[in-house]
């Protein structure tokens, strides 16, 4: 008895997303590791960190490239988009530092930046924006964005 074509791919696709998921542990697993071996604290997260009006000079004020996602829970967009926020934070952990900022709960970061859509991905480097991209875009774009600056 033969397998038909449909659940072939079914299977297929399944397996894709396995090994594709433990390809991701292995290189966070890995990243965490040689940070440790090397007495490095890891200073950038695998996860975005949360920015406040508080925080927000010493979020972007390091020399590394900052990405901060200025977003609201009402927001659809803003969910839409969260997901691929938190996997580029997991690809480019050691390199570039994502943080998000509610805009309802900070608004004098979002007067500073002149926030007026979201969601707003503003890039910083050295305290100063060099970037910014404004509305639900695909991560291909933020990731070409990133790897764009961080040459």
């Amino acid at each position: 008895m033969s397998i038909g074509s449909a659940e072939m791919c079914e299977g297929c696709e399944q397996f894709i997303f396995d090994a594709e998921e433990e390809l991701r542990r292995i290189r966070n697993r890995e990243l965490e590791e040689l940070l440790a071996a090397k007495g490095m604290r890891q200073e950038m997260s695998l996860k975005p960190m949360l920015v406040t009006d508080s925080d927000f000079d010493e979020a972007v004020a390091g020399g590394s490239l900052t990405l901060i996602d200025c977003w609201a829970a009402w927001c659809g967009p803003c969910a839409a988009i969260a997901p691929a926020i938190e996997e580029l934070a997991r690809e480019y952990a050691g390199r570039v530092q994502v943080g998000k900022l509610n805009v309802d709960e900070n608004p004098k970061a979002v007067e500073r930046l002149q926030v007026f859509s979201i969601p707003a991905l503003v890039m910083f480097k050295d305290g100063r924006e060099i970037d910014r991209i404004v509305g639900l875009v695909p991560k291909d774009q933020i990731r070409q964005c990133l790897t764009n600056h961080l040459r």
